[in-house]
């Protein structure tokens, strides 16, 4: 696939005229924020050393399944005392630990959250307010809410080789991978609306689509969120009232499982998002602007609070063939509840559109873009139910964030579920939000369900042990 180096990941406008650019080349990004902080120096540099311990452990690996056995406990005895005692080490000296650097971070790092270890280096609240806005991209939570597994991921990845856009678009990903599966010998059905997990003795045997076709297979493993996927009473009584298709959960229980349960105690629903993706006149858009930027005008009291902030895609400065000669493209999105959607009329709900909108593009006028309205030639605005009826999410969520100041990843599920031959994948699942540990969730189930069709070597009892092992610990969450 052809790709399109980004050189600046995102351009962070923030409160107090606070202006960042996180550059593709990790050097160029750490002086730039040491320049605007020269006085937590030390402190910057100690943070992000954290994050790449983090992230040269993790890439060092094989990447499989946390819930098998031979594979885990394989990565621990391997050199056992040193997995143990590994310390405080540079950057360069973990990258050579290669597997050793798995036990650097499990015990220490997954309990803890970034705003933790941001605050044992950095003093400066403008400086720890900018962290919070670094985890806030890709979790929708500030830094003291984000695990510090995934911020590690996330701040060192996009310097990892950087931030490459396909050339016609992100599309071309979705197409890409979906064209490797038919090669492989795999069927895609698009336009097939699951409405139900089929059980056969408490066992998940196949699914349901709403045009009443059934397919069948050795295991079914769900994309959609946990809420999405398991009913509780309350939800049973809708299905049987509503239809399923109203409220889209995918397996009913006599009792939801103790892990659901304990996920649905520990995680809610993050909040969806107001989308606007606009056409505009090249003359609205200086020369030299970045691709990606993240705004928050006036206080930070607002990162988290319905429109207070903005994110901003102009994949056009990069690839000028998205749009006409002359044109830009701007995706424009802010989190937003979707109790603020409810309860409208149809033309209420079009004008209620039109006026957020309106005052989301006119922040961007002020900020960025004078004379930005009146380039506009082409505007389509989606809401969270928009995100809803084409994502199939409950609420339109963008997916679960911690009810109160958790312990890290201690608390998130992974693939397997109380339910025989269902597996889960995705943002609800081990590692959680963003890109990255979504796709990492995607290759550790793949590696679960190979081992469980015999596909690879398994231990029962092993396995047995350490799935009694992960509930424990995500019961102490």
């Amino acid at each position: 696939m052809q790709v399109i180096p980004d050189p600046t990941t995102i351009h962070f406008h923030l409160p107090g005229e606070l202006s960042v650019r996180v550059h593709r080349e990790y050097s160029e990004f750490i002086r730039e924020l040491i320049s605007k902080f020269p006085h937590e120096r030390e402190g910057i540099l100690k943070f992000y050393r954290e994050c790449w311990r983090i992230f040269n452990a993790l890439n060092s690996l094989e990447l499989k399944s946390i819930e098998e056995s031979i594979y885990l406990f394989g990565q621990f005895f391997r050199k056992p005392l040193e997995c143990l005692t590994l310390g405080d080490h540079d950057v360069e000296w973990v990258e050579k630990r290669c597997l050793d650097g798995l036990m650097d971070f499990v015990p220490y790092y997954f309990p803890q959250n970034a705003g933790d270890v941001a605050r044992k280096f950095i003093k400066d609240p403008q400086l720890l307010s900018f962290i919070d806005a670094e985890c806030f991209i890709p979790s929708t939570v500030n830094a003291l809410y984000t695990p510090m597994i995934n911020a590690g991921m996330v701040l060192c990845d996009r310097h990892f080789g950087g931030i490459n856009y396909p050339v016609g678009g992100v599309g071309g990903i979705a197409k890409a991978l979906a064209n490797g599966l038919v090669e492989k010998g795999s069927k895609i059905l698009y336009k097939a609306y699951v409405t139900r997990i089929i059980l056969e003795h408490g066992r998940a045997v196949g699914v349901r689509l709403s045009d009443g076709r059934e397919f069948f297979a050795k295991t079914v493993i769900s994309n959609a969120t946990r809420w999405d996927t398991f009913v509780h009473t309350l939800s049973r009584f809708l299905i049987n009232f509503c239809g399923p298709k109203i409220t889209g959960k995918l397996i009913k229980v006599d009792d939801l499982p103790e892990e659901e349960k304990n996920f649905q105690r520990i995680y809610v629903k993050a909040p969806s998002f107001l989308s606007i993706h606009m056409g505009v006149k090249d003359t609205a858009v200086p020369p030299n602007t970045d691709c990606h930027h993240f705004i928050l005008e006036d206080d930070w009291v607002n990162l988290e609070e319905s429109y207070g902030s903005i994110f901003l895609s102009i994949p056009t400065v990069l690839d000028s063939s998205l749009a006409p000669e002359g044109h830009h493209i701007l995706h424009i999105f802010t989190t937003s509840c979707i109790e603020d959607w409810k309860g409208l009329s149809r033309k209420d709900y079009e004008e209620k559109k039109e006026l957020v909108a309106n005052k989301i593009i006119s922040r961007l006028e002020n900020k960025l873009f004078p004379g930005l309205k009146s380039s506009v030639v082409l505007k389509e605005v989606g809401t969270p139910k928009t995100h809803r009826r084409f994502l199939a999410r409950d609420n339109g969520t963008y997916g679960p964030i911690p009810r109160s100041i958790p312990k890290g990843l201690l608390g998130m599920p992974a693939n397997t579920t109380a339910i025989d031959g269902l597996y889960c994948v995705g943002d609800s699942c081990f590692p959680g939000q963003g890109v990255i540990a979504v796709a990492f969730s995607g290759i550790m189930c793949a590696h679960r369900v190979a081992v469980d069709i015999g596909l690879e070597k398994r231990s029962p009892l092993l396995d047995a042990a350490l799935l009694w092992l992960l509930g424990w610990l995500r019961k102490m969450a």
